[in-house]
């Protein structure tokens, strides 16, 4: 599992501004060398109501990247568990099993993109 912290990346000036003088910032999350090659197979707004959890599962070749946009959830991806709050970001990898639980007084939103790296992507519930 690969986890990033918003709050520990700093804002540079994009690509396209004047350093000296952006008018817009960013902060990178991920670069190219950080995925596999692929090809995007969804974006997904989801939401996990409070006091619910999603099925362990994995796909057979497709990674999935989590951004938490609210609440709190326990994310167990593979042989690791962690807490992610609003502004974390984790990665599944292909084949690593993955669930969520809301841990938060409310619904928790995040944001799901999947890349496969082959046909298919198949979802494995286990």
């Amino acid at each position: 599992m690969k986890i990033t912290r918003f709050k520990d990346l700093q804002f540079i000036p994009a690509s396209h501004e004047d350093p000296k003088n952006p008018g817009a910032l960013k902060k990178i999350l991920l670069k190219r060398e950080d995925l596999p090659e692929g090809r995007v197979q969804m974006l997904n707004w989801s939401r996990i109501p409070k006091g619910k959890t999603f099925k362990p599962h994995y796909h057979e070749s497709m990674i999935e990247v989590f951004i938490i946009m609210n609440g709190k959830v326990r994310a167990k991806i593979g042989n690791d568990e962690t807490i992610l709050e609003k502004g974390d970001m984790a990665i599944a990898m292909e084949k690593e099993i993955h669930s969520f639980e809301n841990l938060s007084n409310e619904d928790a939103d995040y944001f799901a993109m999947g890349i496969a790296t082959a046909e298919g992507g198949k979802s494995i519930n286990v």
